[in-house]
């Protein structure tokens, strides 16, 4: 199992970064060329949520991004640290710091759920993660 951690700083002109770098990684872990391109924008999007819940949280940590290649899935995970209040059922609310938009970060996470297959959304007190998960094909020695 390789893995490729990234940290940046929450600033917008770093997720261009991120995207290069997962869409890098992803090719060499054996992701299909025809989902290379959900992969860029799903990071894009997850990145972007990330560094507005930072910015917007007056959070300086950096966001992380985690890229894991496995025998036959490659998984990005891309966490923050902007608490969020878990209601009693257990399902992630509005996050502690300043006010955003909610609207937008569903619109974020619906834009992910529909380049991902597999997604897997947590939030808690110490931040959240989202955590996208794509299969590959075994590389063919020649």
């Amino acid at each position: 199992m390789a893995t490729v951690e990234l940290r940046f700083s929450a600033l917008p002109e770093h997720v261009r970064t991120a995207r290069l770098v997962a869409a890098a990684v992803a090719r060499r872990a054996g992701v299909d060329e025809a989902v290379l391109d959900e992969v860029r924008l799903a990071v894009g999007e997850a990145c972007t949520r990330a560094v507005g819940l930072h910015q917007s949280a007056g959070i300086t940590s950096p966001v992380r991004v985690v890229l894991t290649e496995e025998e036959k899935q490659f998984s990005i995970e891309v966490g923050d640290e902007a608490p969020r209040v878990v209601a009693a059922d257990g399902t992630p609310g509005a996050h502690g710091g300043a006010e955003e938009p909610e609207g937008e970060d569903e619109m974020g996470l619906a834009v992910i759920s529909g380049l991902v297959d597999d997604v897997e959304v947590t939030a808690g007190e110490a931040g959240g993660s989202i955590r996208m998960t794509w299969p590959t094909t075994p590389s063919v020695a020649v």
